[in-house]
């Protein structure tokens, strides 16, 4: 297995990265922005993305987002093919795209949102710690990305204040966070707590 930063050499991997995002999200029933293969392929000819890959058969991919001028960066479309799963690729990949963040734009701060446990611990561990959607870019561009996600509604709802996504930020110039360990009981307990009051609205 092979994590590198991307190249034009991988653009013939886009639209196989975006139906792998896609059904990967239609299977988990969880909101996904949407990205375009032509999207996806600047992100990999400009060096803004990696790619694991099993000899040249497609295994994982993440990408590099500018906001705010470069003020801010966000690690977006972290996927694993199924056949690469539940093998510890994701959190390599996670780490690999933070480390060429944190070399090719070292003033930014780092933010994601995020509904799944699994990632909200991976960047636990790489020092991003839970903060509210006021701390995030205010750049408009990044957040009318979110227009295909099924849970668009909610964030329009609150003003872009909250949603289902959980915002969590790694600011370099900020003292170190001492993560502690995410416990899954009370991840499931919050998810549920926020789909309660805000999904219940769409029902009446």
């Amino acid at each position: 297995m092979e994590i590198v930063i991307a190249d034009k050499s991988h653009s013939k991997y886009a639209e196989t990265i975006c139906d792998t995002i896609a059904e990967s999200a239609a299977v988990r029933g969880t909101g996904i922005a949407r990205r375009t293969p032509e999207y996806i392929t600047k992100k990999l000819e400009n060096g803004n993305a990696v790619i694991a890959l099993d000899g040249d058969k497609f295994a994982g991919f993440c990408y590099i987002e500018l906001w705010g001028h470069g003020k801010y960066v966000a690690n977006s479309g972290l996927i694993v093919h199924p056949d690469y799963r539940n093998m510890g690729l994701a959190k390599k990949i996670k780490h690999k795209v933070f480390k060429h963040s944190r070399t090719k734009f070292p003033d930014a701060k780092v933010f994601s949102i995020t509904t799944g446990l699994a990632v909200m611990k991976m960047n636990t561990d790489l020092g991003y710690k839970p903060v509210p959607f006021s701390e995030l870019t205010d750049d408009p561009t990044f957040w009318d990305g979110c227009q295909t996600c099924k849970n668009y509604d909610v964030l329009t709802r609150t003003n872009r204040k909250m949603c289902l996504c959980t915002g969590m930020l790694y600011d370099p110039k900020a003292k170190k966070f001492e993560p502690k360990k995410i416990k899954e009981k009370v991840f499931n307990r919050l998810k549920s707590i926020k789909q309660t009051m805000f999904l219940k609205k769409d029902k009446k």
